[in-house]
């Protein structure tokens, strides 16, 4: 069991998402960094969909009332249990009745956990995700709040020989493996981000200039921001001419721009339709990086071609596929030395 003995800013559960119901009305929720979310979930042996605990900017103070195998991956939150700094991109067994300290983001926006064996908590709709504007899903359909309980399954045999690997060490309240995830697989954290986008629907219905503005200037997130979708601040985006649109499909990273010219970009609780213009999709490659942008930073836009797309969104899943294979290997070879 993990006890909340604090709560942080936004601490739900998610998974890879609520998949196939958007045409009824209920969104897809999930990871806002699947792949951070991926990487933890390999760590500790699991599924990669597996339900993970996603924090954001301000962590919790968690309580382990046993010994747990947990990874923390994503932004930089400074990590602590029991005051002595915890590594990140790489398994952890933590003791029992060990203390947990998130700490708060310095670079990057969310962090996620993942415990061996995963989180004891019933599916609705096929997912663990916490839908919070609905109320279902995750934790009692709800962020984590004081004195909150965790149930964790049991660990599966990948989560065992994982948990073996771990050096035991007499002077900390946890102990880790030799090895980690190269810092090269690790997604980038910074305060400027340049993200990549494709050209939306109604590119064409925009300013010649605001089409160039959109690409070539600096926006910064603001403070309204939250998983439904990012409010960029900048240069003002203008239609050629007014036009009503009917609603149609959106995804995540939708940028749409509402009548006040600032754009919106979509996230993973977007809404399953929207009726504004829609200047560029960000690719599916940028959507971990994007999520780790926080109030303050700042975003400039790249348009790429759909072939360079795919391209990059290929290379994410053969790192993937490659950091699944060599921990694998390494539950035969007992660690990397």
């Amino acid at each position: 069991m993990i006890r909340v003995r604090k709560a942080g800013l936004s601490d739900t559960i998610q998974d890879s998402g609520r998949i196939g119901y958007q045409q009824f009305g209920v969104i897809q929720s999930g990871t806002m960094d699947s792949n951070s979310s991926r990487i933890a979930n390999l760590l500790v042996g699991n599924e990669e969909g597996e339900a993970v605990l996603e924090m954001a900017l301000i962590g919790p103070i968690l309580l382990f009332e046993e010994r747990m195998l947990i990874a923390l991956c994503g932004g930089e939150f400074a990590p602590e249990i029991d005051g002595v700094s915890v590594p990140m991109w790489k398994p952890i067994v933590v003791k029992e009745n060990s203390v947990l300290k998130m700490g708060t983001a310095t670079r990057g926006c969310r962090l996620v956990m993942a415990v061996g064996g995963g989180f004891d908590l019933p599916q609705v709709l096929g997912s663990h995700s916490t839908y919070l504007k609905a109320g279902f899903g995750g934790f009692n359909g709800r962020s984590l709040l004081k004195g909150d309980l965790l149930s964790v399954n049991k660990p599966n045999e990948t989560s065992k020989i994982i948990d073996k690997q771990a050096l035991d060490c007499k002077t900390t309240p946890f102990s880790t493996t030799r090895w980690s995830v190269a810092k090269q697989l690790r997604p980038f954290v910074g305060k400027s981000y340049i993200i990549r986008v494709l050209p939306g629907r109604q590119k064409n219905l925009f300013t010649h200039q605001t089409q160039k503005d959109f690409l070539s200037s600096v926006f910064t997130l603001g403070s309204e921001s939250d998983r439904m979708g990012y409010r960029l601040h900048g240069p003002k985006l203008q239609l050629s001419e007014p036009k009503e649109l009917l609603s149609e499909a959106v995804t995540f990273g939708t940028v749409q721009v509402p009548s006040n010219g600032q754009p919106i970009v979509l996230m993973a609780d977007h809404q399953t339709t929207g009726g504004y213009p829609k200047i560029a999709q960000v690719i599916s490659a940028d959507l971990s990086m994007l999520a780790q942008v926080k109030p303050g930073d700042s975003i400039r836009f790249e348009e790429v071609s759909l072939h360079t797309a795919q391209q990059l969104l290929m290379q994410i899943e053969r790192t993937i596929r490659e950091l699944r294979k060599g921990i694998e290997l390494q539950q035969y070879n007992g660690g990397i030395q």
